[in-house]
């Protein structure tokens, strides 16, 4: 390792010293990767996931005049969270059942459709493009593919792996057909590698969560590092023997970041399987919630760092790291940062892995009430920045909102654990605050950087979880459809006959799909629900009855599904909510800020977003649930939406927080906007999520542009 280190050291010091002028504003900052100009070419705008753009024409002086060009309505309804590409003058986008469109950039005009015909709806927040001479090609994911599509006319590359596709669960363990493994966020392109994470299922049995690499051109794998270590591997240890045939999770779900000169990829691992109940994987569980930089032509390890040990709180790293540039001692240093969704932000020495301010291990609560859990007795604090979020919670800090609602929030808190304590364990039949929980802190937009001055913007939830887990011997009584849903479904969906405040609600399902279509969404997934391909078809019915009738329609079987031998089931998403369905803590419930990771000090923190509704009675500046990432030029405008409450497109000083211009959206929005320009004008896109209809369903996903007149 040593000798790498100073290998990479000496190409460090050799990058920053070949970089043109063009790509950077500091002929001495070592970026390592072009920001996006014209075009946008990556997912968040350049390999190294910075979201920043070098346009001029929109500027904090005239932005308050931006006005849609042009708007352009996907052929599907549903949820999207795609950041558009844009290449030479086209545009390309992704529609709920994973469609791939190409537009004119100015226009907005359809150009071409690639449609599988597969047509499983589920979110993908990108496509990928790789380039060489005249040659080119796009990536996109269909369920548990990945196609190689011609940008020219949107038709399959046949050469590209199995006529045109690869096939993401092969090459894990086992039968690939008895595998899980869907890429949410896009693959980076290195070279002719095309390097990806993926999706898994988070209750056991689980995929192991590899990140891998395929050839541009073939589809060939040429590489894999395996997140869950295989026998004999570094990190192996740090599971109970065997795990890998069992174990999975550990999943860089959120996306990859590339140093394009130092040839270094970089991942964020999310949480062990099962998320909220370990006592089937005793120890650390390497690698998972790491950030990991690996060799990106090998993938090698060559450094690691853990940000939660043994996770029983679901603290991923939602999104790709962010590669930018610090001054240490008046050097300019390499440096990547990620935010987890426990709220906390680490940044490291790109090279060497070196945290740039001191991580401390803090004791926390070390002793759970449930049988056979062992938590870890410390967990790596970072002592700058400051957390991004609140990270406790006291009596009288909950909700003011109306006096009847904080007298509720008052008697409710009484009755939930882990206000007081971060990294409190959750316990069986008695709920356990995670504070801020699995909707962040971080989310999935990520950070935004501006690369060469070592300043960070990021959007946070500043949201309280409620766990709670259960004993599974309490649910063999029930039909095996009972017990199946409540091992692998409750977590998201609560009770399925019951109004709540559940992830996403299954009330009312029957009235919106056949029991074909539940029966399809259950064995292959859709959204950002995975697929259960282990579920034998009686299994399946017997879900599906029980969802619409409360009765498992055929006699119990045996479950193959491994969960019914976990000893403690998760019982659902659920939140700190009053019962008018706000949240029962004080304002604000959603942040954006700003930090100068040179220093580790905020430079402004501000609400992000609003409750509609309560704005028109005069309670503003909530901040509302927001899951979108931001975009900054180089003249100082921060795009930024995803806020999920109100309908609004915001622009922000970078300087100071200010909002200088918000415009509305067709629909509430979870994506990441992109800027780009052709022929000399600049544009920023967002795509939107149009409101429920009266009926329940979304209407089609819509694609806006905006730009001065």
């Amino acid at each position: 390792m040593k000798k790498v280190s100073h290998l990479l050291i000496s190409l460090s010091l050799l990058a920053s010293l070949s970089l043109s002028a063009s790509c950077t504003k500091q002929a001495d900052s070592p970026r390592g990767y072009s920001t996006a100009g014209d075009d946008w070419p990556s997912y968040f705008g350049d390999p190294g996931a910075t979201h920043y753009s070098s346009l001029e024409q929109i500027t904090r002086e005239n932005v308050n005049q931006l006005e849609e060009a042009w708007r352009y309505e996907a052929p599907d309804p549903g949820r999207v969270q795609t950041t558009p590409l844009v290449i030479d003058g086209t545009m390309y986008v992704v529609s709920p059942r994973q469609k791939v469109i190409a537009l004119d950039a100015a226009t907005g005009k359809e150009k071409w459709i690639f449609d599988s015909g597969i047509g499983v709806e589920a979110a993908v927040r990108s496509v990928s493009w790789w380039r060489e001479g005249t040659e080119s090609r796009l990536f996109s994911a269909v369920s548990h593919y990945i196609y190689a599509i011609n940008p020219a006319d949107g038709t399959a590359i046949k050469s590209f792996g199995n006529n045109g596709r690869i096939d993401l669960r092969e090459n894990l363990r086992g039968d690939p057909e008895n595998e899980s493994y869907h890429a949410t966020s896009p693959g980076v392109v290195y070279k002719d590698l095309y390097i990806l994470g993926g999706r898994v299922t988070e209750a056991t049995p689980s995929s192991p969560g590899d990140q891998r690499a395929y050839d541009v051109r073939t589809g060939e794998l040429r590489w894999t590092f395996h997140t869950v270590p295989m026998a004999g591997e570094p990190g192996a240890e740090t599971w109970p023997e065997g795990a890998r045939e069992t174990q999975g999770g550990n999943n860089a779900w959120g996306g990859t970041s590339v140093d394009t000169e130092l040839g270094i990829v970089f991942i964020g691992t999310g949480s062990p399987s099962d998320d909220f109940y370990g006592g089937e994987r005793p120890g650390d569980n390497l690698y998972g919630d790491c950030i990991i930089a690996l060799d990106a032509n090998t993938g090698e390890k060559l450094w690691h760092f853990q940000a939660v040990h043994h996770d029983l709180w679901d603290m991923d790293f939602p999104a790709p790291p962010t590669l930018l540039t610090v001054t240490r001692d008046g050097k300019k240093v390499p440096a990547v940062v990620a935010a987890n969704k426990a709220g906390y932000v680490f940044i490291f020495d790109r090279v060497t892995g070196e945290p740039l301010f001191p991580i401390i291990e803090q004791e926390v609560p070390a002793v759970s009430t449930v049988p056979g859990e062992v938590p870890s007795p410390t967990q790596p604090i970072p002592t700058l920045p400051a957390p991004l979020n609140r990270l406790t919670l006291s009596r009288d800090e909950v909700t003011d909102r109306t006096p009847e609602m904080r007298a509720w929030a008052q008697i409710e808190y009484d009755n939930i654990l882990g206000a007081q304590q971060p990294f409190t364990p959750p316990s069986v039949d008695k709920p356990t605050m995670v504070i801020p929980g699995w909707k962040g802190g971080a989310e999935w937009g990520g950070i935004t950087a501006d690369p060469d001055n070592g300043i960070i913007y990021i959007n946070v939830n500043n949201w309280i979880s409620v766990a709670t887990l259960a004993d599974t011997a309490a649910f063999k009584q029930s039909g095996e459809g009972a017990r199946t849903y409540r091992a692998q479904c409750m977590g998201c969906h609560g009770d399925p006959r019951e109004a709540s405040a559940a992830l996403f609600s299954l009330v009312g399902v029957d009235q919106r799909l056949s029991e074909e279509e539940m029966a399809d969404v259950i064995t292959n997934g859709r959204g950002v629900m995975p697929g259960y391909p282990l579920l034998q078809a009686p299994t399946v019915t017997n879900i599906i009855s029980y969802i619409t009738s409360g009765e498992d329609s055929v006699a119990p079987a045996r479950l193959r599904n491994r969960s019914s031998n976990t000893k403690y089931v998760f019982t659902g998403y659920d939140y700190f909510y009053d019962p008018e369905g706000y949240p029962a803590w004080q304002t604000p419930w959603a942040t954006f800020n700003a930090i100068n990771m040179n220093t580790g000090k905020y430079l402004w923190t501000v609400p992000f977003g609003e409750y509609e509704e309560l704005a028109e009675q005069g309670l503003t500046n909530t901040g509302s649930e927001n899951h979108g990432g931001s975009v900054l030029t180089s003249t100082g405008v921060l795009f930024a939406g995803g806020t999920w409450k109100d309908r609004k497109f915001y622009a922000y000083d970078s300087a100071n927080g200010e909002i200088l211009w918000a415009g509305l959206m067709p629909g509430y929005d979870r994506a990441t906007p992109a800027t780009y320009a052709v022929d000399g004008k600049q544009y920023v896109v967002i795509a939107g999520n149009p409101k429920r209809n009266s009926g329940g369903e979304y209407g089609l996903v819509t694609y806006v542009a905006f730009a001065l007149p």
